[in-house]
């Protein structure tokens, strides 16, 4: 099995606290999705960050980037961009629960904390545009293969929008 790029060896780097070390890596990372986007799997996550050893152990500060798709809350269009989330986070030999990260055998794992810091950066209900409209369903059904011969008040609507018919408006 190769070794992840996001393990990033710091024996030399704690021998001397307040030693820095630059880490530019850039990797794919499966099954990074929350709700209505994510990252795509053949797409790369990009870290820019410093090591710093610390008394007891390692931080780590900088960036990740990484590219996402999904759809608009509003139309379902498919919608993409770019998140830039910050690393900010401490590696010691004995974390705490929900505030360190695992310092193992003079290595960092990055994979959680990169995952961690993508996850809480996607967008939860991504839009098109800031002034999307929304859906028009009436104006434009979304066709069914294999209802093209039927009249257009039989022609099935796209099922995303089903709860939409049970609306009643004076």
């Amino acid at each position: 099995m190769a070794r992840s790029v996001l393990r990033i060896g710091v024996m030399e780097l704690r021998r001397r606290p307040g030693t820095q070390r630059d880490v530019h890596v850039a990797t794919s990372l499966p099954d990074l999705r929350i709700t209505a986007s994510g990252v795509p799997e053949d797409r790369e996550v990009s870290v820019d960050a410093v090591l710093e050893a610390i008394e007891g152990g390692v931080t780590i500060s900088g960036t990740v980037t990484a590219p996402w798709v999904g759809e608009c809350r509003r139309c379902l269009d498919p919608v993409e961009g770019v998140i830039e989330a910050v690393l900010s986070e401490v590696f010691e030999p004995h974390p705490v629960e929900g505030e360190t990260y695992p310092l193992e055998a003079d290595e960092v794992d990055l994979e959680r904390v990169v995952r961690d810091a993508v996850l809480l950066s996607l967008p939860l209900a991504p839009l098109c545009r800031p002034d999307c409209p929304g859906p028009a369903p009436a104006s434009f059904p979304t066709r069914i293969e294999g209802d093209d011969d039927l009249e257009p008040e039989e022609q099935a609507l796209d099922p995303r929008w089903s709860a939409l018919e049970q609306l009643k408006f004076d």
